[in-house]
This record gives structure tokens, sequence and C-alpha cells, in this order.
């Protein structure tokens, strides 16, 4: 990846992903501002850059051999990173983590390839306090995977970080929202 890689896909997400107006957010709060970050990861180029630039991000890790997330912000970072990383060799397992256990067929929360033993990058694109991303861990761990890095886009710098500390998992995001804003 290089500075340009970056640097165009912070000019994708000011264009497209950055809404101004009043918003009240996923953890309740408000804001004067909203990250549709989906613009961006539903662009071509968009999700190819993000899946581009985590992958270089995961790959520092050889034990990592999933990635996933919760399902909607996380779905197409996962197929564009599933995609990316079998066309370098280095392929990764997919999963992705639905807000409930589904009530028919499998029943299951987690769907996908995850199992017991594999070692995970959980993916998502904003975090602001980390609700969504740390229920999907908790999913993930339940079924005795390991969570080893936690990727966002953007960190809305709104206490993640420190939750993902705690839990000693690594956040990893490509732009802090006081780079974007």
């Amino acid at each position: 990846m290089g500075i340009n890689s970056r640097e165009r896909l912070k000019e994708i997400l000011i264009q497209k992903s950055i809404l101004r107006g009043k918003f009240k957010l996923s953890s309740g709060k408000e804001s004067d501002y909203y990250i549709d970050a989906r613009l961006t990861t539903l662009d071509p180029e968009g999700v190819s850059l993000v899946a581009e630039i985590f992958l270089e991000e995961i790959l520092k890790d050889p034990g990592i051999n999933a990635v996933g997330g919760p399902t909607m912000g996380a779905d197409p970072i996962v197929g564009a990173l599933i995609a990316e990383s079998h066309r370098t060799g280095r392929p990764l397992n997919g999963f992705l983590v639905r807000k409930r256990e589904k009530e028919h067929g499998t029943g299951k929360i987690v769907e996908g390839g995850l199992k017991a033993g594999d070692v995970t990058a959980v993916v998502e694109d904003v975090v602001t306090t980390g609700g969504s991303v740390l229920t999907a861990i908790d999913a993930v761990k339940s079924i005795g995977a390991e969570v080893r890095k936690t990727l966002v886009i953007v960190d809305r710098e709104e206490g993640g970080d420190q939750a993902f500390h705690e839990m000693g998992i690594e956040l990893y995001s490509i732009f802090k929202i006081s780079e974007l804003l």
C-alpha cells in the first residue's frame, strides 16, 4: 500500500461518506455529522482500497487465517478482503456475525467457515464506542476462535479504542475522525 491508497481512500470518504446535519448514532448519542461508510465500501474503488490497506495490516500477523465482522458494516469489506487475499496467494476464510441467532435453518449467529481454533481479525466500517464489534467478538470467541486484531476504516474517537485495549485486542484504524472533518 502506498500513501496514494490511503490518500485516495480519504478523498472518497470525504466526498461520499461524511454527511453533515443532526444524526442519532447506534450508540444512542447525537452527532452533527454521520459517517455513511457503506457509500465508500459499496463503491468499487473505495472497497478495493479498504481491502488493500486492511490486508496489508492483517498479513503482519501470519497466524491470522480468518476475517469477518458484524453484518451489515463488515459485509462488503469481508467480501473484498477474502477476494483480495485469494488473489495475493494468502487466502483467508470469511465469516459474518448476525445481530442475533437466526430462528430457522442452522440457527447460527456466525455465518461462514469459522471454526474453533481459528485466529481472526474482526473488521468494521466505523467504531464509536465499539458495541457492535464487541458483540461480534464475543460471538467469535464463543465458537472457540481467537480474535487478534480489530480493523476499522474510521475511529470516531469516542472510547472504542479503550474497550479493545481492555480486552487485549489491537485496534487498527485507517483514519481517526479528526483526520476527516
